[in-house]
């Protein structure tokens, strides 16, 4: 790690799979949640060919990697055991394999379901426990993969439950800055390291905008950084809408990330997000656009 680097040079994320992104932009990572109960779209994709399908939409429509997880994890989310998780998402997993242009991640807390989705052809993990599973290092370092590792004060079913800090933004880093060395002395390489500070995951509020607004001094943890608010409860509540009205939120959010040169952007409306960041990246670089037209 180097914690020297500048707060405008974007970090690699290691894995032959993760080539440098087209533009200077944000990677898209495209939502794809198979669970009944996630907040915003639980049940519409938990049958395999309407999720297949949902996954090529997302793919066309821009995404730079497809996000499948098993198990919700919105505030007073139930646990879902091992077995279930792995008959969600398996069969969508082995159906798109082979068949996407882009890498799939799998979004999991269960080392046993990542190594399962990694054999299958996943290649990048995205745990919101930033490995609590004592497994997970190892699994991670055997398939040689880039791993999320996400702030969450709580559990998923308790999380929301009057969280407090006396400075947020420092908290959430220590914490990361905690796991990320963790990792490498578990022999996992810095590149393959990728920080996510949590939004909405136990934090009020002004928690979230305080992270959001403080993206630079994560970004000199010096890891890559991955940023997941789309249609999150602090948009509706600044909005006043359901979370499927947020559009208008999630975009101001992702051209927030594109002016601080934020690796990853995890959406739910991807088509929208790509005309975003397409617009910003041609306004700050004209010349390259003028020519096509």
């Amino acid at each position: 790690m180097n914690s020297t680097l500048g707060l405008q040079e974007k970090r690699p994320i290691g894995g032959e799979d993760f080539s440098p992104a087209p533009e200077r932009r944000p990677r898209i990572m495209g939502i794809l949640n198979v669970t009944p109960d996630s907040f915003s779209d639980g049940g519409a994709f938990f049958c395999k060919e309407d999720a297949y399908r949902h996954s090529m939409r997302m793919v066309e429509d821009g995404a730079d990697i497809i996000d499948i997880g098993g198990e919700s994890t919105r505030p007073g989310s139930q646990y879902v055991d091992q077995d279930e998780e792995l008959r969600r998402i398996m069969p969508v997993i082995e159906s798109l394999v082979g068949r996407i242009p882009v890498p799939i991640s799998v979004d999991t807390r269960r080392a046993a379901v990542a190594r399962a989705a990694l054999e299958a052809g996943c290649r990048m993990v995205n745990d919101v426990s930033a490995c609590r599973d004592p497994e997970m290092p190892g699994v991670v370092r055997e398939f040689r993969v880039p791993i999320v590792v996400m702030h969450m004060k709580g559990d998923p079913d308790s999380m929301q439950e009057s969280p407090h800090y006396d400075d947020v933004v420092k908290e959430v880093c220590a914490f990361l800055a905690e796991r990320a060395k963790f990792l490498e002395r578990q022999g996992i390489d810095s590149d393959m390291i990728i920080v996510d500070p949590g939004i909405g995951f136990g934090k009020r509020f002004r928690d979230n905008l305080d992270l959001l607004k403080s993206i630079d001094t994560i970004r000199t943890l010096g890891y890559p950084v991955t940023i997941g608010a789309s249609r999150k409860r602090f948009l509706g509540e600044l909005l006043e809408t359901d979370p499927n009205e947020r559009l208008s939120g999630n975009l101001a959010v992702a051209a927030w990330c594109y002016k601080t040169n934020v690796e990853v952007i995890r959406v739910h409306d991807v088509k929208e997000t790509a005309g975003l960041l397409k617009v910003l990246d041609a306004i700050e670089h004209p010349k390259e656009y003028s020519a096509s037209w």
